[in-house]
């Protein structure tokens, strides 16, 4: 407001505590007057705002006014004066029940206030337009707001929303962005500017307060940031370099920041050595599946940019085709492309371990390497997904799950037991509910659930996964309690993770079943040798540590160190 009527915060409210409900005030009708909270402050809509949004503490606000006594008598008008008034809301630049009220209206609104001297300039009022304990009245219409956000919650950097930007997503730490930017001191010294300069948020740009603010934006979207010294050159300053200004110690910023586009980055693997940045978007939200058909433009390069393999590219260069999860292709790439969009385009990069390994490997174009990074930039023009459970009929998915389960054997007899167990797992899928099988179907699905689980506890053994061999067992046996495999799995899993009595309990259950089954006997002899010859050294060793406390003490011996049993074959039948 204006010099001859200022609104300065009542100094001896600001310790009290004045909350309401986030929506109380919010949803009244034209005509309707409510008591916001439990200190006098009432509110009487005029007339309905726009939308559902309200202003939030530190935004900075746009009314318009009028401000009168209960008698009537008018101290004050912004529509007087033909000018709006701007006040930051919440942060104590105008009274309390302004800051408490207007945060309660939407764009548009118009409302009176109603509000206790305890709540507007208390006992001393002010003199000579407010009396003392004056109650006052407040006809304000919310014009606009712009939102002002502290980006770190403590207070290092103020975002001011210039131009909004598109969609809801922001960038993450491993994108690479492209913004505008233009930096200044508090008194409008320019330091720098740029028209286009791109970075990875995470290592950032000029001063931390940069990537921090960019994980807020949306692409399009255009800030003023208000930079407090930690988030810019702290207490040390920055020297002048090149075309960019110095930096005083201890200095505020002001950095006009815009956000032109990002290239999203993501992790293929979870070790981060499969990474991929997307270049153009692609359609849609499908994915190839595995077993998907699909056609590529590609091109693979090492490091000092040699190319080693291009497909698809130029004239009429036919598309470089294949089906995932075949190991057509390194491991990486198909990792990469089952993440892809129809008409996406990504650059690829793919360490040893997911590409060649320590092998020199001679590729179409080029010889790669041992031990090389390889780079892919890779378009995927279209793909056939391979057909879900739910696009099936009952004699489909039995088929499907037949096939799943012999393209597991075939990988468990060449010791590819992760991939075998991923075709297991995709067998079982298929046929996992069968509510809408006939009888003779129940009966096939239920041997190939059982053969499915069984070999892939096989697997699981194999990858040192106890708990899920464990579990598959248990899933067999609830189907078929007597199955001695699955009693045998689980009986060699329960060992390793030093259930010794369960494993013992289940060996013995065989044994009942199929009394001369030989593997299962040389299981149980190796188990109870190795828990005898266990059992000796742990009585050793805590017998010498506890000989001079007593003599008398009980040891507890009850986790033997067995190795790896041979395998009972894998279940090629169903």
């Amino acid at each position: 407001m204006d010099e001859d009527f200022d609104m300065p915060p009542a100094e001896e409210m600001m310790d009290k505590d004045f909350d309401f409900p986030d929506d109380e005030g919010t949803n009244l009708k034209v005509g309707e007057e409510k008591e916001l909270g439990k200190q006098g402050l009432k509110k009487k809509l005029v007339k309905q705002g726009e939308g559902w949004e309200t202003p939030e503490v530190g935004d900075e606000v746009e009314v318009h006014y009028t401000g009168t006594l209960l008698d009537g008598t008018q101290f004050d008008s912004s529509r007087d004066r033909g000018t709006p008034f701007k006040f930051t809301l919440g942060q104590g630049q105008v009274i309390k029940g302004w800051d408490e009220g207007i945060k309660t209206m939407k764009k548009g609104e118009n409302a009176i206030f109603t509000i206790p001297s305890e709540l507007a300039y208390g006992d001393s009022g002010s003199p000579p337009t407010i009396p003392p304990k004056a109650t006052l009245q407040f006809d304000v219409e919310l014009l606009s707001w712009t939102s002002v956000k502290d980006i770190c919650k403590d207070g290092g950097i103020f975002k001011k929303i210039l131009t909004e930007g598109e969609k809801w997503e922001n960038p993450k730490d491993l994108d690479d962005v492209l913004v505008k930017y233009e930096i200044q001191l508090e008194d409008g010294t320019l330091i720098t500017k740029s028209d286009g300069v791109e970075f990875t948020v995470k290592e950032g740009h000029f001063c931390p307060a940069l990537s921090k603010a960019v994980k807020t934006m949306k692409k399009g979207e255009k800030v003023l940031l208000t930079v407090k010294p930690q988030y810019g050159f702290g207490e040390n300053g920055k020297s002048a370099y090149g075309d960019e200004g110095p930096v005083p110690p201890n200095a505020t910023l002001q950095i006009t920041l815009e956000l032109v586009s990002w290239k999203t980055v993501s992790e293929v693997t979870d070790d981060k050595k499969v990474i991929k940045k997307i270049i153009k978007e692609g359609e849609g939200y499908e994915r190839p599946n595995e077993g998907a058909v699909v056609k590529l433009k590609l091109i693979g390069k090492l490091q000092d940019g040699t190319v080693f393999f291009k497909k698809g590219h130029g004239g009429e260069e036919e598309l470089f085709e294949f089906k995932t999860d075949e190991e057509l292709v390194i491991d990486g790439l198909d990792r990469a492309i089952m993440t892809m969009k129809k008409g996406e385009v990504a650059f690829v990069t793919v360490a040893p371990e997911y590409a060649f390994g320590s092998s020199q490997t001679q590729q179409d174009l080029a010889v790669v390497p041992p031990n090389s990074t390889v780079y892919y930039e890779v378009e995927l023009v279209s793909f056939d997904k391979e057909k879900e459970s739910w696009d099936m009929n009952t004699e489909e998915k039995i088929e499907a799950a037949g096939k799943k389960k012999e393209q597991g054997n075939v990988l468990f007899k060449a010791g590819k037991y992760a991939r075998a167990s991923k075709r297991y797992e995709k067998a079982v899928k298929y046929i996992e509910y069968d509510s809408s099988f006939g009888e003779e179907e129940k009966k096939k699905a239920k041997a190939l659930k059982v053969a499915c689980n069984l070999n892939n506890a096989a697997c699981k053994l194999k990858l040192k996964d106890y708990k899920q061999a464990e579990k598959l067992c248990t899933k067999v046996l609830e189907l078929d309690s007597t199955n001695v495999k699955a009693l045998y799995r689980r009986a060699q899993a329960y060992i390793q993770l030093a259930d010794l009595d369960l494993a013992e309990f289940d060996i013995k259950k065989a044994l009942e079943i199929d009394p001369d089954n030989r593997e299962v006997k040389l299981e149980y002899k190796t188990l109870k040798e190795k828990v005898k010859e266990y059992n000796k050294k742990e009585a050793k060793f805590y017998g010498n540590m506890f000989a001079k406390i007593t003599k008398s003490e009980s040891i507890d011996l009850n986790k033997p160190d067995v190795k790896d049993a041979e395998l009972m074959s894998i279940d090629s039948k169903a």
